[in-house]
């Protein structure tokens, strides 16, 4: 993965964004995790308004995308009003038919770095409660569970349980 590039997303790359959203609700699916992600839930427009408000970062290697994660700096429906301590992982999506293993854990790094690099002390994430799988794996990937959110909105569905994590940035110093 040492051709591995990151970039920040652009209009021309909505329609990509959905598809890798859709495979990747696919992909869950035929793994027996339901309740979470559904294939057509988010069209172009989530996507913009995510990066008007946030940033929507890109994998690529050898010239095709690997994955993508949005990066949010507020996220008051899961956490409610908060100091500007943290940055808020999205939608962490990996392509399945081109990354290698190991590739989430990698684009999450990247995102934590991009945090710091911010000067946030926390990089936060929620994950659906009733997902033992995910929520496994964030606390493998060095999350420690902080709270939980009955009922937050979710878009074009009804509200779900989540539940909150976080973990401590490095210094900016080393996200360089």
């Amino acid at each position: 993965m040492n051709d591995l590039r990151f970039r920040l997303a652009e209009e021309a790359d909505l329609a990509t964004l959905v598809r890798l959203r859709d495979d990747a609700a696919r992909w869950m699916l035929a793994q027996g995790i339901t309740g979470q992600w559904q294939p057509g839930q988010l069209g172009e427009g989530d996507f913009r308004k995510a990066m008007e408000n946030g940033e929507i970062w890109l994998a690529e290697a050898a010239g095709r995308l690997v994955g993508a994660w949005e990066l949010w700096w507020d996220d008051e429906d899961a956490w409610g009003p908060q100091p500007p301590v943290a940055g808020y992982v999205h939608r962490l999506m990996v392509d399945r038919s081109n990354a290698q293993p190991g590739i989430g854990r990698l684009l999450l790094r990247t995102a934590e770095r991009r945090v710091a690099a911010a000067g946030r002390a926390y990089v936060r994430l929620d994950c659906l409660a009733g997902n033992a799988r995910l929520n496994s794996y964030y606390l493998d990937a060095g999350y420690r569970v902080v709270g939980h959110k009955a009922g937050k909105p979710q878009p074009g569905g009804v509200p779900k349980s989540f539940t909150l994590m976080e973990k401590p940035c490095g210094s900016a110093a080393e996200a360089e």
